[in-house]
């Protein structure tokens, strides 16, 4: 079994000795999976295991758990260098549509300057050819404006004016303006459980529905229902249960949460878990307008182009390179207008996904401002929630056995230290 990653960092971040409940707080994971990751990462790692007279349980890591993981599993090594592989690679792949670019702009511009100057030569004893080489030669000028040394300084120049900031170059920029930089929210939901978490934690292993509910999504109608179902992964993730007072209040404790290591300061979080909205592209505007021009610039220059071919004789005249554009000639006017159409799509694609987000969240935060503003009978409610918080500290003092001494050894000290 590979070591879980985020149950690595925990370990480091609450400094190598932790409980399954400093775990599952911390990262969100339910109380069965932190409970089996913690005892296949001491038995890789040569963790210790340490037992309370209460049986609570605490695991003690080595300081250099990683180096000891690395040395033994080529898997993990493995991984690593995939992963800086893989970012060489994804890097060459984001530059080659701006690669791509310039090099159909440049493709198309030098096949339409041949074609023009064979037909120009052809129609050189024809003076009625001059009217149609002005009307040929009209929009070539305007394929290069982009290339101008003016424009480029020009567009420097507005920058430096605006003062914008952008640490991607040019042809980060394009990939940047066809697909975005990918989910805002790709760790949603590890940031909920996180956060849910920290709120069992912060209030000491119980917690009333209401100081979870500013953390979920799709409950609905039952967040105002008798019944508070939408409690049930909570309870299932975080091995909690139910109690009942007299008055028929419900609130939900979470054992295996009050037990720590050590103790810890109250966690800091938003008082609503907050979606991120998507955004079109993280370039800057003058950029994504380099960007757009390049792609109109682009899908005129082929429509142009595919008028020339559009009969196939002028490629069988002048052949070589003309002849090999006309072979490719689809992929170009694909590429043009996949490049146009694409952001157009994910533009709006984006607006509606982002209504869906901005309504999740102004829910998320009606109940968190219900919460805030808690009427008697929900601060009768948290106030019975109060009476199961607890916190159990386990101290190295607390420890009646460890797998770091031979259990022989540890029995004759304990004894010794009963007969004092």
């Amino acid at each position: 079994m590979s070591p879980n990653p985020a149950i690595m960092r925990s370990v480091e971040q609450l400094g190598y000795r932790v409980t399954v409940g400093d775990v599952a707080t911390q990262i969100g994971l339910n109380i069965a999976e932190v409970n089996q990751g913690l005892l296949a990462l001491a038995a890789d790692a040569g963790g210790h295991l340490q037992v309370a007279e209460s049986g609570d349980v605490v695991y003690q890591f080595p300081r250099n758990f990683r180096d000891i993981l690395r040395n033994k599993y080529w898997q993990i090594r493995l991984k690593e260098w995939w992963k800086k592989i893989w970012s060489v690679l994804f890097y060459l792949i984001r530059i080659s549509f701006g690669i791509l670019l310039v090099a159909s702009i440049i493709l198309i511009t030098v096949t339409i300057f041949i074609i023009i100057t064979a037909s120009s030569n052809r129609d050189d004893d024809n003076r009625g050819g001059s009217s149609s080489r002005s009307n040929n030669f009209f929009f070539f000028p305007d394929l290069f404006w982009y290339f101008s040394p003016n424009y480029g300084d020009n567009y420097q120049e507005r920058r430096r004016e605006k003062g914008e900031k952008s640490e991607m170059n040019f042809l980060e920029a394009v990939f940047s303006f066809l697909f975005g930089d990918g989910d805002p929210n790709a760790n949603l939901e590890e940031r909920r459980w996180e956060d849910i978490g920290a709120v069992i934690s912060n209030n000491q292993g119980a917690v009333v529905a209401e100081q979870i509910a500013p953390y979920l999504d799709d409950i609905g109608e039952k967040y105002q229902q008798e019944y508070e179902d939408y409690m049930l992964p909570v309870l299932v993730r975080f091995n909690g249960f139910p109690q009942v007072s007299s008055d028929g209040q419900m609130v939900y404790y979470f054992p295996e949460l009050q037990v720590r290591a050590s103790k810890k300061q109250r966690r800091s979080i938003s008082e609503y878990l907050h979606e991120f909205s998507w955004k079109f592209s993280a370039a800057s505007s003058g950029q994504i307008l380099l960007s757009a021009g390049l792609g109109g610039v682009n899908f005129v220059g082929a429509l142009i182009l595919g008028n020339l071919l559009k009969d196939g004789t002028i490629a069988a005249q002048i052949g070589g390179l003309v002849a090999f554009v006309q072979g490719i000639y689809g992929l170009l006017l694909a590429y043009g207008t996949g490049f146009l159409a694409i952001p157009l799509i994910r533009y709006f694609w984006i607006k509606r996904r982002n209504d869906k987000i901005t309504t999740r969240n102004y829910q998320r935060q009606e109940r968190a401002r219900l919460l805030a503003g808690a009427d008697a009978s929900l601060q009768k409610k948290i106030a019975f929630a109060r009476e199961f918080a607890t916190e159990k500290v386990i101290s190295k003092e607390d420890s009646v056995y460890s797998t770091e001494t031979d259990l022989l050894e540890q029995e004759f000290q304990n004894k010794q230290i009963g007969d004092r």
